[in-house]
């Protein structure tokens, strides 16, 4: 199965979990084996392979044992700056979003009509 945006995170998490699992197998490792190289609990890595939740420091461990941390660089891949980008910045590097600076996130309302009366003292 292809891993997108319309599975859902339970359906991910358990793709995942069988590829971990079918990895294992095929380097001829057990659970118990493939935690101690890791350096994480057993229960560890039956709960990737079954679909659990699990920290991201032990699939870290657990890819590192397998060989297969040259996937996360191709998970998240540095982001290209354009050259106008590199421009702006001067060698710098970009540490925030520039968001709605100084625009509130709906208009203003709007004042009442002004009347007789309302003048201040």
């Amino acid at each position: 199965m292809r891993i997108d945006f319309r599975l859902s995170d339970d359906a991910v998490l358990a793709e995942l979990g069988g590829r971990l699992a079918r990895t294992r197998l095929e380097r001829n490792l057990t659970q118990r084996a493939l935690a101690e190289e890791a350096g994480v609990a057993r229960k560890v890595v039956h709960a990737m392979e079954a679909g659990g939740e699990f920290k991201a420091t032990s699939l870290i461990r657990v890819l590192r044992a397998l060989g297969l941390m040259d996937g996360l660089d191709r998970l998240v891949p540095e982001p290209a700056q354009s050259p106008i980008e590199l421009l702006k910045l001067h060698g710098r590097t970009r540490r925030r979003a520039s968001g709605s600076r100084g625009r509130s996130a709906s208009p203003p309302a709007p004042k009442p009509p002004w009347r007789w009366g309302d003048e201040a003292l």
